[in-house]
């Protein structure tokens, strides 16, 4: 399946190296092989810095002769990456292209250093989302995507078995692998625990004070370790909105993981998928066109609370409001519209109702109906 970042990753390659950034196993690998032409793991190209003989080869200097572009993997790893590949692209930058992939933020393990700054446009890869995988999406796909996650091994598979050793694989090698090789961290029991325990945390402000007394460790300390586990792209936070004439929440933010089907919950499980949804719209108009976008969310001291406000540019564009059944309309959208100056609501649930409250500024439909082309509001802000 072709995936959605392979053309503007293309045209990015043109004048500068590019970065691709995302969850392990969320398919970098396979999008930056198709990008070379079909090709597999043997080819001459890719270089995996995790393979002993290709990272000597990398320390001597050298690279693959007649390749014209060059696939650095996992390079991060190595402590002193950015000054090694700052050198391989200022020396060829005007025969050779570099595409560069890893599990973890690229940004943020970029930053110390010699910088990388003006020689690269990062993209951030995310798990299949609904709009990726059909035009005109039905409820049966929202349905399978809740069931199996969005990553492609398990996505494809479409077996529970698979899914479940899948899953503890795939957080061993996070915690074994990734974090030892890119953090100084002793208590690595503890943040195995910590990684455990978020899932159980989606949808509601994570509170560390509480995460702290959980783990038996220092405020900071535990502050640290979410912020490790985000970089590694095992979970995620969005922060509170307070728009004007509301007393909104502004501390805590709510934490949401990259692969929801880790959400035992099922409507915990929906808002995290539409989420995930939201966040990956956010990330590829924030990395292809240079938009400041961001996913908040919007509670104030009486508990009222609408699930997520996109916002461009500083400036609130919609917001959405999760619900498994298609009942009538929050009454904290009711609330909320009369004293914000979002745009407009839309209210997405797994039923069958769509209807519009003109006064209200709402809009309540199945979320694969939101998430299609023809959602002219949505499709403005996102394009």
């Amino acid at each position: 399946m072709k995936r959605y970042l392979t053309d503007v990753i293309r045209s990015d390659l043109i004048d500068k190296m590019v970065f691709i950034g995302g969850p392990r196993q969320v398919g970098k690998t396979t999008l930056a092989l198709d990008i070379l032409g079909d090709a597999d793991e043997e080819h001459p190209a890719y270089l995996n810095w995790d393979v002993i003989q290709t990272k000597q080869m990398l320390l001597e200097g050298e690279l693959p002769g007649d390749q014209e572009l060059v696939i650095l993997d996992e390079i991060h790893k190595y402590k002193e990456w950015r000054n090694l590949v700052k050198g391989f692209y200022d020396q060829y930058k005007s025969k050779r292209k570099f595409l560069i992939t890893g599990s973890a933020r690229l940004d943020h393990y970029r930053r110390g250093g010699d910088s990388l700054q003006g020689r690269y446009h990062y993209h951030r890869l995310h798990p299949f989302s609904l709009d990726e995988l059909n035009d005109h999406p039905s409820r049966e796909d929202v349905q399978y995507l809740l069931l199996f996650g969005g990553f492609p091994e398990p996505f494809i598979k479409g077996n529970d078995r698979f899914w479940k050793r899948w899953q503890r694989e795939r957080q061993s090698r996070i915690i074994q692998e990734d974090l030892i090789n890119l953090e100084s961290v002793k208590e690595v029991s503890q943040l195995d625990l910590l990684a455990h325990i978020l899932p159980n945390k989606v949808g509601s402000p994570l509170s560390i004070n509480n995460l702290r007394k959980d783990l038996s460790v220092a405020f900071e300390t535990a502050e640290r370790w979410v912020q490790i586990l985000e970089n590694l792209y095992h979970c995620y936070r969005i922060a509170p909105y307070g728009p004007p004439k509301i007393r909104a929440a502004r501390k805590e933010k709510k934490l949401y993981m990259w692969d929801w089907s880790l959400c035992q919950n099922d409507g915990i499980r929906f808002e995290n998928l539409v989420a995930s949804h939201l966040l990956k719209q956010c990330h590829f108009v924030e990395d292809n066109e240079g938009d400041e976008m961001e996913l908040r969310f919007l509670r104030d001291h009486n508990r009222r609370e609408i699930d997520f406000i996109v916002l461009k540019n500083g400036e609130p564009q919609f917001a959405v409001e999760c619900k498994t059944g298609d009942q009538n309309v929050s009454k904290h959208i009711s609330y909320f519209s009369t004293r914000t100056d979002i745009p407009y609501f839309y209210q997405v649930h797994l039923g069958n109702r769509d209807y519009e409250i003109a006064e209200m500024r709402t809009r309540v439909l199945p979320f694969n109906t939101f998430v299609q082309t023809e959602n002219r509001i949505v499709s403005k802000v996102f394009k």
